[in-house]
């Protein structure tokens, strides 16, 4: 949460992974108010300077980690108390941060969630419909009178991670990027400090991606993108390439399990359900500057011809000799499959 997940070995451990909560299954009587437990996460964007009011709720639980080695205490003692409902109060890191530490400790047996919208980037709650404004109050009325959107996260796992360890190796979020998307997000932190974010941040940035790779050449970051090898489904077929530049090269390659993003762009074209994947070869200058209809989801036809590459898989592998970005922070080069979590329930309004 305060420190970047760059090598998996610093993932925080559960000491007892596996734990079902303790009330899971249980029916709650009409009558009787939900357990909540809340991750508040002090240094989100919208809650710097800002102090968390839960109406003192004997109901509801909150912990306040200073980083995310904190994380798996407050959500074994989430998972003890038998929570109703899980409330994330940050952005999209926040989100990563704990559906990757709560994912030994809950398994597939998960709590609702709700998130309340308070990072620089809040990609999964314009997916989910969440108003901005959205409070913790709000979130626990919804639990029962609101409504449930369903999805599952992206997991990420090394290749040299066998066994037990596995499962504690494993990170999960909902966007995944790498070439140019890296050079991208680290675009993105600018705008974030000239004071732009979500929506207006994707723009700003794509619009500056979009100019660097129109007039750039191939040894420009944002059009060489990164060496990678990419194996789709359990048989891990090659994706294939379309012969525009180095066939070793893909200058983007962006997947998501979420089905709305922001700024309107529909990158995987008419896909929606579950893990999709856009991989963009090398391509040419007259291609990038169609990419703003491909975004739009406008030009539908002759992309695999161009380099551009829309798919759903059930999973994948990826190999990739440079950073590659989960949910806004960077993970090491490597061997890693890619594959789609448990169903998890938010709620929204």
């Amino acid at each position: 949460m305060a420190t970047p997940i760059y090598e998996f070995a610093q993932i925080p451990r559960v000491d007892a992974p596996g734990r079902a909560r303790e009330r899971a299954g249980r029916p709650r009587a009409s009558d009787q108010a939900p357990v909540v437990g809340v991750i508040y996460n002090p240094r989100s964007h919208r809650n710097l300077g800002a102090d968390f009011d839960c109406g003192l709720s004997p109901h509801v639980h909150i912990a306040r980690p200073g980083d995310r080695s904190q994380l798996p205490a407050a959500l074994e003692d989430f998972a003890r108390r038998g929570i109703d409902l899980l409330v994330i109060n940050g952005g999209d890191g926040t989100v990563r941060d704990v559906l990757t530490c709560g994912r030994p400790i809950f398994g597939d047996e998960w709590p609702a969630i709700a998130v309340l919208p308070k990072g620089k980037t809040n990609a999964l709650t314009v997916d989910l419909g969440i108003p901005d404004d959205w409070t913790l109050q709000d979130a626990i009325h919804a639990l029962d009178h609101g409504g449930r959107v369903f999805r599952r996260p992206i997991e990420v796992t090394p290749f040299h991670a066998g066994g037990a360890d596995a499962g504690l190796l494993r990170v999960s979020g909902f966007i995944l990027g790498a070439g140019a998307f890296t050079t991208a997000t680290r675009a993105g932190q600018s705008a974030h400090k000239l004071g732009a974010f979500n929506s207006l941040a994707v723009g700003v940035t794509a619009l500056w991606a979009l100019m660097q790779s129109l007039f750039a050449t191939r040894a420009n970051a944002w059009r060489r993108g990164a060496r990678m090898r990419i194996g789709l489904g359990a048989g891990e077929v090659p994706m294939a390439h379309s012969g525009r530049g180095d066939p070793e090269m893909r200058q983007v390659l962006f997947a998501s399990t979420l089905e709305r993003l922001p700024a309107g762009i529909r990158p995987f074209g008419f896909l929606k359900n579950g893990l999709k994947l856009v991989a963009v070869d090398q391509i040419s200058r007259r291609t990038v500057a169609l990419v703003p209809l491909v975004l739009l989801g406008k030009l539908r036809s002759g992309l695999r011809e161009r380099g551009i590459h829309q798919l759903a898989a059930s999973q994948f592998t990826l190999s990739i000799d440079d950073q590659f970005i989960l949910d806004g922070e960077a993970f090491p080069a490597g061997d890693y499959r890619v594959e789609q979590g448990p169903e998890l329930a938010f709620v929204r309004p």
